[in-house]
């Protein structure tokens, strides 16, 4: 799975990234292989998204999700907002379950 987070400028959401990666290293269910990381600020989405699974937005881009969904929803590209307390602590086990929860709640209802 691609993983695409956005945010503002990239900065916060960079060690996000890093511990989902951590995460997945650690986990016993999931293989480092089976995923790829990339965070970038919102301005670069229409440029990086047709290389990624999903997107995920930090929250305090969260008021752009109609700029979002105008980009990812032609393409059948799932996106979710990361809540703010999740996003503040960095917890990268809780976003990477939204990541796999929405892309597989996704995926189920774009089937057939």
């Amino acid at each position: 799975m691609r993983i695409l987070l956005c945010c503002a400028g990239g900065f916060s959401t960079n060690m996000l990234m890093q511990n989902m990666a951590k995460v997945v290293k650690d986990s016993r269910k999931l293989n480092e292989a089976d995923f790829h990381f990339n965070a970038i600020p919102v301005d670069g989405l229409e440029d990086e998204i047709d290389n990624y699974d999903i997107v995920l937005v930090g929250p305090q881009i969260g008021h752009k999700t109609g700029y979002i969904s105008e980009i990812c929803e032609p393409r059948h590209i799932p996106y979710a907002v990361i809540d703010k307390d999740v996003y503040g602590q960095m917890d990268g086990a809780t976003v990477m379950k939204l990541a796999l929860v929405t892309h597989a709640k996704y995926q189920k209802k774009h089937a057939g």
